[in-house]
């Protein structure tokens, strides 16, 4: 039997496990909607670092992994029957409803993702490092411009022909009430607000746990189910 390839970047082991999740999980399963677009583009990360893209490799992998592994976390946390983040709940609860549609399990997957763990991803690679969130600006950005294309597969993989244009119009109207360049903006300034609030404890878990909420409730309006 063929062994596996050995792992050769700290992203490969994310990588790894998103695979796994993908075969795993039945294709129209709400989780795995959103798993096969994170998971190009992870690949992606991966394929940029090993090529010596990124001008500080160790910061944008350590940020890659630790965003990751919030996504990872949330879904075992979810296996195990415990609770996932606010965030996640919405994807979770309503991975198998008949009336969710793809793009609708994609949109709330990034929704959660850019909108909550990524900022949090930010606090924990500055603490990881022992650097502040300015130093990684550079990294955040260009991990940001690869998230970019989360927005673009959703549209291209998901988004109805124009012949259903009737289903569409809904699906149209929840792509336009969203936008990834505005999470992304806001994520980015979350971090900063929790990096600077990391010494009161008290009020920087409050700014957590309403964030948190914040981006749960907009996770549950774009699982709206829909006519057929």
């Amino acid at each position: 039997m063929a062994q596996p390839a050995a792992l050769t970047t700290p992203v490969d082991a994310v990588v790894a496990r998103m695979r796994a999740l993908d075969a795993d999980l039945p294709a129209r399963d709400g989780v795995a909607v959103f798993n096969r677009v994170y998971l190009a583009v992870t690949e992606e990360v991966g394929r940029r670092l090993t090529a010596g893209e990124f001008p500080d490799p160790r910061a944008a992998s350590t940020l890659d992994v630790r965003f990751a592994e919030r996504y990872l976390a949330a879904v075992d946390a979810a296996a195990a029957d415990r609770r996932p983040p606010a965030c996640w709940r919405p994807l979770f609860q309503l991975r198998r409803h008949p009336g969710v549609r793809p793009l609708q399990f994609a949109l709330a997957g990034v929704n959660a993702h850019i909108g909550h763990d990524l900022a949090l991803a930010v606090v924990d690679t500055c603490r990881a490092l022992g650097c502040e969130p300015a130093d990684l600006e550079d990294e955040f950005d260009r991990v940001g411009e690869l998230l970019g294309t989360l927005e673009e597969r959703v549209r291209e993989e998901l988004m109805p022909g124009p012949d259903l244009l009737q289903l569409a119009d809904p699906l149209t109207h929840l792509l336009g009430a969203w936008s990834l360049e505005r999470a992304r903006d806001a994520a980015w300034a979350a971090a900063r607000a929790l990096w600077a609030l990391r010494h009161c404890s008290g009020v920087v878990e409050e700014f957590a746990e309403r964030l948190d909420a914040a981006v749960g409730f907009a996770g549950r309006m774009l699982l709206t189910p829909l006519p057929g």
